[in-house]
This record gives C-alpha cells, structure tokens and sequence, in this order.
C-alpha cells in the first residue's frame, strides 16, 4: 500500500532500473508496449508516474487501467490500480471516487477503449460531472488486437479491417471526443496535446497537472487527449510515425486548451472554453 513515508522520500531513493527517471513512481517491472517500437505508451506512463511523484499524492491515487495496450500502467506505476473490464474504466472510477472522495483517482485509456466501447461510461461521467481526471492516449488504432479500425482512424488511414482505406460513406467520420467533451457542463478541463516533441511532452505535463487540479478542487470531470504513435499498428518506423503525427494526424485533431474551469470558469466564452493554447510564452503544443 502508498504511504506517506514514501511520497516524501528523495528522488535519489528511486532505483534507476529499467530506465526510470529518479523521484517517479515506476515499480521497475519492464515495460512490454512492443518492445523498441517507439510506442508512446511508455513516455506517458514515465511522465505521469513523475507527476504523481512531484504531486506527493503516491497515497491517494487510485489508478484505473483499461483493457488493451493501455492496461499494463496498473503494474508500472507504484500506486494503488485496478483493472476494468473493456471499456468500463471511468464506471469503476465513479464508484471508487464515491466511496473515497478524499482519494484522486485517475483512468488512463486508449482510444479503441475510451471511444469505442467506453464512449457512452465517459460520456455519462462528464455529463455527472464525477470528480475523476482521464489520462486518454489517441493514436487513431486498435493496437493490441491487431491495427484496427479505431472511431479515431483518419479518412484513408490504412488498417486490417480498412486495408483500402477508412471511407467515410462506409465507416463514418473521425471522431473528436474533446470537442464533443467539452460541450458538457459537467467537464471542468478538457484538452489535447501531444508527445511528439519536447515542447509538447512538456505542455502534455502542464495539462495533466491542471486536469488534477481540476479534480482536487472539486471543479467536475477532467480529461487530457494525448495524441500518440503506433508504429507498428501503423507499419512505420518511428521516425515516419512521428513525422505523420505531426503532419497529418495533428491536422485533424489540433492541439488546444478547449476548457478550463480551474479556479473560476472565466474562459474565453464565460463557460470555460479557451480557445487554442495562448499565453504559454510561446511553449505551447506545436504540430
């Protein structure tokens, strides 16, 4: 079990196996995100592990994993998880944010998990306004189950089950949960960002940061869209797979700051809703 002792530990008292940045929270166990991929999985879950350290919250976390490449985090990050069945993660996070409103509970989901068979539990969440943060990582496939169609596929985007190409007559549009979160009453910060680049891994942080601040003043649903790679789900080397998140997959899905109700709900339109990323010393996510 967390507790306190640890969270005040210094950061030279993490052990630096498998790769793991002194002061986070990563247990040691080895990543298997398809291994030497450059799958983004493993940069998310590094940071976020950092966050919950740099937070000192290690004893009120309550990790929630999905089903899919996703569901490895439970065993990676040193906190208290649980593992929900497909879909389900925001579901089990409402229970145990009702039952331990004092805890800081946190899904991490893909996008087949998140926007496929879990859009009406999210949906249903942020509409309640349940006090829970969602880390949701969008790299536009199925991965685990074979390179799929996701809702989030570009038009023409190549998969197993669209070897031609997505076609929007047969399979529909892409699908932007962000923009459609953030019509919601009940979401107090909704925004996307990227890991394609230092400058964006960086706003990535400061987003997360703000998304459980949101929940630790009691403000609503957070949710932090990261747009990420799968080269292999993709069939590129990671060098292509980062230059066509930046070049095209960020075209379709831009990165912005689309509401913030931190503090007040001051935003742009007086609900919150902020526009593109702006007064960031010019440090904000960039394609």
């Amino acid at each position: 079990m967390p507790d306190e002792k640890k969270d005040r530990e210094a950061p030279g008292a993490v052990q630096e196996a498998s790769g793991k940045k002194p002061g986070s929270l990563l247990t040691g166990v080895a990543f298997t995100y398809c291994p030497g991929s450059g799958c983004t999985h493993g940069s998310l879950n590094r940071l976020l592990a950092g966050i919950i350290g740099e937070l000192g919250i290690r004893s009120k976390v309550i990790l929630v994993g999905p089903v899919g490449c996703a569901e490895g985090i439970v065993k990676y990050i040193d906190v208290d998880a649980v593992e929900a069945p497909h879909g389900r993660a925001t579901a089990v996070a409402t229970g145990i944010k009702r039952s331990l409103p004092d805890r800081v509970v946190i899904t991490y989901q893909g996008d087949g998990d998140l926007a496929a068979i879990g859009i009406a539990e999210v949906m249903h969440a942020a509409i309640r306004g349940e006090r829970i943060s969602t880390v949701f990582l969008n790299n536009t496939v199925f991965g685990m189950t074979g390179g799929q169609m996701a809702p989030t596929s570009l038009i023409g985007q190549r998969t197993t089950t669209t070897p031609f190409g997505r076609d929007a007559q047969l399979s529909g549009m892409p699908f932007h949960v962000a923009e459609i979160l953030t019509r919601l009453p009940g979401t107090a910060y909704v925004a996307r960002t990227a890991m394609n680049s230092t400058a964006n891994v960086a706003v990535t942080r400061e987003a997360i940061l703000r998304a459980l601040e949101a929940q630790m003043q009691d403000r609503g649903f957070s949710i932090v869209e990261v747009m990420g790679i799968c080269p292999v789900g993709w069939k590129m080397t990671p060098r292509d797979a980062n230059t066509h998140l930046s070049d095209q997959i960020i075209g379709e899905y831009p990165l912005q700051l689309f509401k913030d109700c931190v503090g007040s709900c001051d935003g742009g339109t007086g609900d919150g809703q902020v526009g593109p990323w702006t007064g960031d010393g010019g440090r904000g996510p960039q394609g």
